[in-house]
């Protein structure tokens, strides 16, 4: 960086927006960056307007964990952040706040010599309201050149206060959001597409099952639609009212429709009549809830619902078991189908509860496996219909004795198939088992020519290329997590005396044993040491400041000089020089400059006399 825009960018730091121990995110060109791990949050009842806020010294500040707002009932907080363009050109970039069902957040940006720019939104305001027409909502701001851009937000919402804050360019927004509309719309067109098949074959054959089925795959459509915020912005954009109950309404109706289809998929009229009671008086309590939790705050009838879910499935699951169990064929399918659904609304319900954290939105588990049920249960109404459909068949024929002939020697050419298919499997294992051999010992050998492609021949430490592999990855990583890497340039004192001296042999000797007294002293398996060219070595240090860096050194500077080393009967002297350079790595041109200032160092080093150890300073560039 410059010195003009050092000392800008002192002067912005100093703006009121911008508070000590926060950490400021430089931006660059066509970048979408995940914010979480960027955000400071504070949690106060008291604090309601920026001002009180802004005042707020950077110790009340703190970073926002994953799992701190993952639960329902969140107390209102604030998160801020501050981002910094890094280029020397204007950018538009958009921040998103990807969850659709925060009831009302204050979003406030502050920039130096404009005046604040404060939003409310939210799905307890119209939809139109919104600054951009969107799912999810959106905030399009320009990113001025040499300007700290702080924002503070405040998120007060009775549901989930899962906040995935991310910055987008204008490419990365469209693309988002064409593969966002993709999905949602493939899997809301399926559901409906089940749902309106099961309605037209229900009023065709009078069938309860695809009645009730239909019923329960278009209020889980409606759901699904609601949770992506389409049914909001779609249905009824200006009733933020309706958009409060519509979950806690929609929930306990999906459930009255699975249960009453389960209770005639499952036949439980003729199977056990236990079962059938329990499934009516489960369902009748269904109905209950869709009256009463929309006169429930949202957060306690999400609970009871989540409660709600988990009763139902599990006794659903039970009973599909128990069935299994006797034999019920439709049970079993029935019991593959509902496991889906158990799994993601045990999953969801835990993520909702604040029992478990996983980095996927709420509603992912049970979507999966609302999906994967829905798909099955399908799938075992057609086989139900399709087995009444066989027993009137069969009841209609059973005086034709030829067509149950047809029929016998059918069963009997599948049979013959099965055991052809059975054979033919069979072989086709015992190919693939002979394939993954194969496959696996290549692999090995491809393993072990990689390991001997890293590894300097002579010194048996890694070579060059290893070298500038693993300092590229260090670097990404010391600019991720903000921490310093350390570079050590390393060069064997008059060697070239050894070598005019003792020889080439005597020299090679050398080198082998100062490599492995290196290796032999690193502590942390993240250190590397490689063969960087003739008689010089490079160590890479993560994580590590100049001081640990000094230690280091001046550890492998004694040890070097302390070897006994003697080539027939005359001991060889052997000394070292190194030169460090310590820093968090900013871009990916930093590590090459890393290297650069180490090896001035090193310069220094053998200019001042050899055998020491010498820090990079900026006086070395003079």
């Amino acid at each position: 960086m410059s010195p003009f825009k050092l000392l800008l960018l002192l002067i912005t730091l100093s703006f009121p927006g911008f508070s000590q121990g926060e950490s400021l995110l430089a931006v660059n060109k066509n970048q979408s960056i995940e914010l979480a791990s960027w955000l400071y949050y504070v949690q106060d009842d008291s604090l309601t307007s920026l001002e009180q806020v802004s005042k707020l010294s950077s110790s009340h500040w703190q970073r926002l964990t994953p799992e701190f707002n993952q639960h329902l009932g969140v107390e209102p907080f604030w998160v801020k952040i501050s981002l910094y363009n890094a280029t020397d050109t204007q950018m538009r970039r958009y921040l998103k706040l990807g969850n659709p069902h925060l009831n009302r957040v204050s979003l406030y940006h502050l920039q130096r010599g404009k005046p604040t720019v404060h939003l409310e939104i939210g799905d307890s305001y119209p939809f139109s309201q919104r600054p951009i027409i969107n799912n999810d909502f959106l905030y399009r701001f320009e990113l001025t050149p040499e300007v700290v851009h702080s924002f503070y937000i405040r998120v007060d919402t009775e549901g989930s206060a899962n906040l995935p804050i991310s910055l987008l360019s204008p490419d990365h927004i469209v693309k988002a959001t064409e593969t966002q509309s993709l999905y949602q719309g493939f899997q809301l067109g399926a559901l409906m597409a089940i749902g309106l098949f099961s309605l037209f074959i229900a009023l065709t054959s009078r069938s309860y099952s695809y009645s009730y089925y239909s019923g329960y795959v278009l209020s889980v459509t409606l759901l699904v639609a609601t949770l992506h915020g389409l049914s909001f912005r779609y249905l009824w954009p200006n009733w933020p009212v309706l958009q409060a109950v519509m979950i806690p309404i929609l929930i306990p109706i999906a459930l009255t429709f699975v249960l009453m289809f389960s209770e005639k998929v499952l036949q439980l009229k003729y199977h056990n009549l236990k079962m059938l009671r329990l499934c009516r008086y489960s369902a009748a309590t269904g109905l209950f809830l869709t009256l009463v939790t929309p006169f429930l705050s949202y957060s306690v009838a999400l609970k009871v619902n989540i409660v709600a879910v988990l009763i139902t499935t599990s006794m659903l699951m039970l009973i599909a078991l128990l069935l299994s169990l006797r034999g019920h064929k439709l049970a079993r399918l029935y019991t593959l189908a509902w496991s889906g659904m158990l799994i993601g609304s045990f999953v969801t319900a835990m993520m909702y509860l604040g029992v478990i954290y996983l980095p996927i939105m709420h509603q992912t588990p049970i979507m999966v496996g609302l999906s994967f049920e829905i798909v099955f249960m399908a799938a075992v109404l057609a086989i139900r219909y399709n087995d009444e459909r066989k027993a009137k068949l069969k009841i209609q024929q059973e005086a034709l004795l030829q067509a149950q002939r047809i029929r016998q020697a059918r069963e009997e050419a599948l049979q013959i198939e099965a055991d052809s298919n059975e054979r033919l499997e069979q072989m086709v294992q015992e190919r693939t088992l002979e394939l993954e051999i194969a496959l696996r010992e290549l692999n090995e050998a491809n393993q072990k020519l990689t390991e001997q492609n890293t590894v300097d021949s002579l010194t048996g430490v890694k070579n060059r290329a290893a070298f500038e592999k693993r300092l590229q990855a260090e670097g990404r990583l010391s600019r991720r997590q903000q921490t310093p890497l350390a570079i050590l340039m390393i060069d064997i004192d008059r060697f070239k005396a050894i070598n005019d001296t003792y020889g080439h042999l005597a020299g090679d000797q050398a080198l082998k044993t100062i490599a492995q007294a290196l290796k032999e002293k690193l502590r942390r398996p993240s250190d590397l040491v490689s063969r960087f060219g003739g008689e010089e070595f490079a160590m890479i240090l993560p994580n590590t400041s100049c001081d640990g860096a000094l230690q280091v050194a001046e550890l492998m500077r004694s040890t070097v000089s302390e070897l006994p080393l003697a080539w027939g009967e005359q001991a060889i002297p052997l000394t070292i020089s190194i030169g460090i350079c310590a820093e968090v790595i900013v871009d990916d041109q930093h590590t090459q400059l890393l290297v650069d200032q180490a090896d001035k160092a090193l310069y220094r080093a053998k200019h001042e006399g050899r055998n020491r150890v010498c820090v990079y300073s900026p006086e070395l560039e003079e």
